[in-house]
């Protein structure tokens, strides 16, 4: 039986856990990526426990 690696996203921002895990098999494109810590959005591809960021999202205020 073949043992399944996973691991924690961290925030390309801050480099805080998000509440996410991601699997060697698991693939992302175009992912929203959100950081409870430091409140910052991110677009992540993932594959092959690989996250790349495409680019980091100006999160507006509600006023």
């Amino acid at each position: 039986m073949e043992k399944i690696i996973s691991e924690w996203i961290r925030c390309p921002v801050c480099g805080n856990k998000t509440r996410l895990q991601i699997r060697a098999d698991t693939e992302l494109k175009n992912f929203p990526l959100y950081c409870p810590k430091c409140r910052q959005e991110s677009l992540i591809n993932a594959k092959d426990l690989q996250v790349t960021v495409i680019k980091e999202i100006e999160m507006k205020t509600q006023s």
